[in-house]
């Protein structure tokens, strides 16, 4: 359908519309639409009809937005409004993708328009397509030279893309067209300067970097910022003498900043290199000029925190006990509750570790109860609580720092709480509540979309406002965002929980039951069904609690959408327990969670070996072996690797459908991997080489009966073995003993020898949880609002046993 030209009435009409649109007056925008479109000559109007769909798209109306908007491109495919249009509208779901391609159908009818160029290469940095977004940037500058955004879009992309030489001529070029005096502070200016001297620093040009510091210095309103890249570059052009002045003065200014006092350790190490060479130790020379350090600025700065904090980081001994005194009073006495934080990493002895978490919760809990306005303490008692597995508790502990009117897992998932949902999904997966775990999980996963997605905004903003150097470091968090802690937990559990429901998919919970009560008696079975009519009626209820709350968001959250015509995009998919847990591909589902560990946590050993037993599952052997070869070259006698490493032994020995090219390179790969004829040989070598070390015997052991079952005995002699002698001995790694042996990973029906284990365990680890007699009642629960037991009863409890 050719393109219809709207006579000078309708004109001036859809300009009224995109005016509408920019201004977010979207009901007048529909008004005016509708102006156009009720004329029966312009009812099909291509640009009108897609940009009705683009205003209902922004009050919500998703589906309707999408049958104009496709309805008027189909009616104009040369329009690049129209195709603009539907670019907009992908974007608004996030499907940037397709908006790309939309946005550059748009500019083969309509090459130099500047606001299409302009959101083409907004999605181009989103998607870190940078070689794209460099020449959208370069575009752009020819159009508009005379724009400050074009010269410094242009000289980002190429410091994206480490081209630092010619950044940094891009950068100079558009500087010298800035009339500036030099006794004039102008910051955005500054901003352009420092921006210029961190593209030098970056390239490694130290020497230029300096001096372009000290001939701008006066230009520059971050005088913070100069001394502190000063004193980098300095230390980086091997000039200790000026390096310590700097980080001096910069001492002065805040005694509190602990990177000062590392640049001056830094600085004073060449010192320590001369004196070795005239025959003097280097290690204690280092140590005396670092206590020297410290015990100057304890006398300059005498009420300074970290001059005497750390110092504990390398001390020891009696020099380490009397400062660790000297800092102990001085906080208890100014009543500092940050003094756990700071002095944590101190606790690095996992030996401190006696093994009863409900026991450790429940005094936890008594010292938050001693002062309740304290959130911090209020937040270990939760976490200790989830590791414990109270997790009611948990949640009526933070409910206490929540917002009122919702419920406290609610208000904590919209508060990105990491921490708590963390905790949570591991205390679910230990209670083997699957479902639970992975909705914890995901959640975890949406934060960091949402972290991702909000980056979005800042792309024109931080170009306008010229914050150029914290925009290049948001762009570097945001590459490498899911290295996080949180996100590697949350995605090792998922990860786990997914391998188990591919293992033992759950059964439907009916079938289940029945099966229970087909050998009960008749009383039995009476008992049974009361006290599930109970059990259900008490859910019943607890349901309609949680409806009713439910109920109440639901028209908060509808009030919000109503009061707020900007937002777009509709609702995510609900995140339902039950769901979850049935996946229908549970593997692929893990490989979700895999790929962003496999691309930025790879110096993990624990990524690759996660791949292993995925890809191990779905028996792809090309997949394994690249899985396995990543993990040798990180820890080549991981206990957990051995195991992977016999399993794929055995795996392609007896794979009879194996492509012969696959089988090539499978069979050339493990005779360099492994040097042996067999998997039972390579296994036997493995643990003469550990038999000293617990956790190796455990796996080799494993390996043993998974090989050959009827080597049981030998297997769990090797595994049970707990002489002092042996390495690696620890609550955790015999924990892991005891399940294999219940588990029947050591040979089916050693429950005999599981029960001697256990035993001699719990002489070792008396207040471990994991090796308490068969019939112990743990006591040890939180009991602040009951006081049923004192710590003293229960104390005596675990001495009687």
């Amino acid at each position: 359908m050719p393109t219809i030209t709207l006579p000078p009435k309708e004109n001036a009409l859809f300009k009224r519309i995109l005016r509408c649109y920019e201004h977010k007056q979207y009901r007048n925008g529909l008004k005016f639409c509708k102006q156009i479109l009720s004329n029966p000559k312009f009812s099909e109007h291509g640009e009108t009809l897609a940009m009705k769909g683009l205003t209902l798209n922004c009050l919500g109306k998703k589906e309707e937005a999408y049958e104009l908007v496709r309805r008027g491109l189909r009616n104009d495919l040369k329009s690049h409004v129209c195709w603009h249009v539907y670019g907009l509208l992908q974007r608004s779901d996030k499907k940037y993708d397709e908006a790309i391609k939309c946005y550059r159908n748009a500019l083969k009818w309509d090459k130099d328009n500047l606001q299409i160029l302009r959101d083409l290469s907004l999605l181009q940095i989103q998607m870190r397509d940078l070689e794209g977004y460099r020449e959208t940037r370069y575009q752009l500058l020819q159009l508009r030279p005379a724009q400050r955004a074009s010269w410094i879009g242009y000289a980002v992309a190429y410091h994206l893309l480490e081209d630092f030489e010619m950044a940094a001529k891009i950068v100079e070029e558009f500087r010298k067209t800035q009339q500036t005096s030099p006794d004039k502070v102008d910051y955005e200016y500054s901003e352009l300067l420092l921006y210029q001297n961190q593209v030098l620093r970056e390239a490694g040009l130290h020497k230029e970097a300096l001096d372009h510091l000290n001939n701008y210095e006066k230009q520059i309103c971050d005088k913070l910022a100069v001394e502190e890249s000063r004193g980098e570059l300095l230390l980086k052009l091997e000039k200790p003498q000026e390096a310590s002045e700097v980080y001096r003065r910069l001492q002065e200014r805040n005694p509190e900043n602990w990177a000062y006092y590392q640049g001056l350790e830094k600085a004073l190490k060449p010192v320590g290199v001369k004196l070795l060479l005239l025959g003097s130790g280097w290690g204690s020379c280092s140590l005396e000029a670092r206590q020297k350090i410290y015990e100057a600025s304890c006398i300059k700065f005498p009420k300074g925190l970290v001059p005497r904090r750390l110092p504990l980081n390398f001390l020891t001994g009696e020099k380490f006990r009397q400062s660790l005194d000297s800092y102990l009073r001085i906080n208890f006495s100014k009543g500092c509750p940050p003094v756990f934080t700071t002095l944590k990493s101190l606790y690095n002895d996992k030996e401190k570790h006696a093994g009863n978490i409900k026991e450790a919760a429940r005094w936890m809990d008594e010292a938050q109860a001693l002062d309740t306005a304290d959130r911090f303490i209020n937040s270990k008692c939760a976490k200790y609580m989830l590791k414990a597995g109270l997790i009611k508790e948990a949640e009526e502990m933070c409910s206490k720092f929540t917002r009122e009117g919702t419920s406290a897992v609610d208000n904590l998932n919209e508060m990105q709480c990491m921490w708590f949902q963390t905790e949570c999904a591991l205390a679910y997966k230990a209670m083997n509540k699957y479902g639970e775990a992975l909705k914890k999980c995901h959640e975890i996963e949406r934060h960091f979309v949402e972290i991702t997605d909000d980056q979005f905004d800042f792309h024109t903003y931080c170009m306008r406002k010229m914050t150029l150097r914290s925009y290049v470091d948001l762009l570097k968090l945001e590459d490498v965002l899911r290295q996080h802690p949180f996100y590697y937990k949350a995605a090792r559990t998922a990860i786990q929980i997914y391998l188990t429901l591919h293992d033992k998919p759950l059964t439907d919970d009916n079938k289940e039951s029945q099966a229970d009560t087909e050998n009960l008696t008749d009383k039995e079975l009476k008992k049974l069904r009361n006290k599930q009519r109970r059990a259900q009626k008490k859910a019943q209820l607890e349901e309609e609690k949680k409806n009713a709350e439910k109920e109440k968001q639901l028209k908060n959250q509808k009030k919000k959408k109503e009061d707020d015509d900007e937002e777009i995009g509709g609702p995510r998919e609900e995140l339902i327990p039950d769901k979850l847990a049935k996946p229908e591909n549970p593997l692929d589902e893990a490989v979700k969670f895999l790929i962003p560990l496999k691309n930025l946590v790879r110096k993990k050993v624990e990524t690759h070996l996660l791949a292993f037993e995925i890809y191990f599952r779905k028996e792809k052997y090309l997949l394994m072996l690249q899985s396995i070869k990543r993990a040798v070259n990180i820890e080549p006698s991981n206990p957990w690797l051995h195991q992977c490493l016999v399993r794929f032994f055995k795996g392609v020995s007896e794979s009879t459908d194996l492509a012969e090219a696959v089988r090539t390179v499978l069979t050339h790969e493990i005779s360099r991997l492994f040097g042996e004829s067999s998997p039972q040989s390579f296994n036997k070598n493995y643990l003469s080489q550990h038999s000293n070390s617990i956790p190796h015997r455990l796996a080799a052991a494993k390996m043993m009966v998974y090989l050959e079952p009827s080597s049981d005995k030998m297997a769990c002699e090797i595994a049970t073995a707990l002489d002092e002698s042996l390495a690696g001995r620890s609550i955790q790694i015999c924990t892991e003993v005891l399940e294999a042996l219940r588990d029947g990973q050591l040979g089916e029906g050693q429950q005999k020898a599981a029960e001697a284990y256990r035993a001699a365990c719990h002489k070792i680890y008396p207040y471990s949880l994991a090796f308490m007699p068969p019939g112990y009642q743990d006591n040890s629960t939180i009991i602040s609002s009951n006081g049923d037991l004192s710590a003293g009863e229960h104390d005596d409890i675990v001495n009687e046993m």
